[in-house]
């Protein structure tokens, strides 16, 4: 089912708007979101967008890309699990990556700074805690 990122005829007043053109454009046509979860194996599939181009949606991920602010360098790293999503709280429960997703990978937390439904990829930022001595 097509989702219409147009704008409706009706404001939200209730008042009616005179449309500027007569017919639905495809290009208007939105989809649903990619929801991207932790599996083992890594899932990525094209998606043909306005303009003849491309997006590569991350469906299933197994490693991220983490940069560690402390040494200034990134490595790629297995995601273990999502331990968080302030996106949503049926996110966190059904583990799904989004940007700004707290996620568990081998070198510890990290928080998710790229869209994998958007770029393909999960880029994420190591959160380094602070020794309390």
């Amino acid at each position: 089912m097509p989702i219409y990122h147009g704008r409706d005829l009706r404001k939200p007043s209730g008042g009616i708007r005179r449309p500027h053109r007569k017919v639905k454009r495809k290009a208007l046509m939105g989809r649903l979101p990619t929801e991207t979860i932790v599996a083992p194996n890594e899932e990525r599939r094209r998606i043909r967008v306005r303009g003849g181009n491309y997006k590569v949606r991350l469906v299933k991920a197994l490693y991220a890309n983490v940069t560690i602010p402390s040494q200034g360098v990134t490595k790629r790293v297995r995601i273990l699990r999502v331990v968080e999503n302030p996106a949503s709280q049926d996110y966190s429960r059904r583990g799904i990556i989004t940007k700004g997703a707290i996620i568990q990978t081998e070198l510890g937390r990290a928080r998710v700074t790229s869209r994998p439904g958007q770029d393909g990829v999960v880029n994420a930022v190591l959160l380094e805690e602070k020794a309390t001595a």
